[in-house]
């Protein structure tokens, strides 16, 4: 799986960088998010969806998920894939 942070969901908010607490919304759209854990069963992010090799099209219901992982060394931060597929 190569490098991955596995990310605490803490009040609503992951720890994206050193200096920054995220929501959930910024996951769900972030190149670096590759699962959603939802009660103990890891779910690969929505960002993935538009990955040609990955093509996932199940939702995560954000309410319930309990860790990220990352594939970010937690010095980038947040990178939309609007960038990727526009």
């Amino acid at each position: 799986m190569g490098n991955v942070r596995e990310l605490p969901i803490r009040k609503g908010q992951v720890r994206c960088t050193a200096e920054a607490d995220v929501t959930l919304d910024y996951c769900r759209f972030c190149v670096h998010s590759t699962e959603f854990r939802v009660k103990g069963e890891w779910i690969t992010s929505p960002a993935r969806a538009y990955c040609l090799r990955s093509r996932v099209v199940k939702e995560v219901d954000l309410q319930k998920v309990e860790a990220v992982r990352c594939d970010d060394d937690g010095s980038n931060g947040f990178g939309s894939i609007m960038n990727i597929i526009s």
